[in-house]
């Protein structure tokens, strides 16, 4: 699948507005077109942070509903948004153990590696990461998203609620380290967010 992640900053007062529009409008934009495999929202609601992502079965699919979305997605993210960047990516992994729910929780890493290493960094993360994933309790859901070009990278892990992703954070760190390491990749970022929505047809 691929996937395209919309990322805005904003004043975290007015973030409810661009939640209901997303919501909303958002997802219904989103259905209509073909290829459409699924969508999320996660928002930090403390600093002013809202994560997007959209997910299709093929790169043209994606490219095909950025043409028709794009207009639509300032005035839908206003009077929210301060800044907004969109990103595209290739999804290597998607491992789903349970349905992740409205108010659990999403722990985002953000990575760089050799864009030669982009094998190394898929079979690294299904055989080393992954299980290790698995047997923390409330974990959710596991994906890795990549873009070749750039060689960077997001990994996501959601957890049914607040409670496990805080619970996680040691058990993931170890994983996420040896994950690094084996890998030759470098972790630049690590964000965490409450998950508003989230429904992907991974299969």
């Amino acid at each position: 699948m691929f996937v395209r992640a919309i990322y805005s900053t904003g004043d975290p007062a007015k973030i409810d507005t661009a939640i209901r529009a997303m919501n909303t409008e958002g997802r219904d934009l989103l259905e209509d077109r073909p290829g459409y495999r699924g969508a999320s929202v996660f928002v930090d609601r403390t600093l002013g942070k809202l994560l997007a992502a959209s997910w299709w079965e093929t790169e043209q699919a994606r490219h095909n509903s950025d043409e028709v979305l794009r207009e639509r997605r300032v005035p839908m993210l206003e009077p929210f948004m301060g800044t907004l960047s969109v990103d595209n990516y290739e999804a290597l992994v998607f491992h789903q153990a349970r349905q992740p729910q409205a108010g659990g929780g999403l722990r985002l890493s953000r990575l760089e590696f050799d864009p030669r290493d982009t094998d190394l960094l898929a079979d690294t993360f299904r055989a080393t990461v992954v299980p290790r994933l698995d047997a923390l309790p409330g974990f959710a859901r596991a994906s890795l998203l990549v873009d070749r070009e750039r060689g960077r990278g997001l990994v996501g892990a959601i957890f049914v609620d607040q409670a496990s992703l805080a619970a996680s954070r040691a058990g993931q760190a170890a994983a996420r380290h040896e994950g690094a390491a084996k890998a030759h990749v470098t972790v630049t970022g690590l964000e965490e967010f409450e998950v508003v929505f989230t429904d992907v047809h991974g299969d």
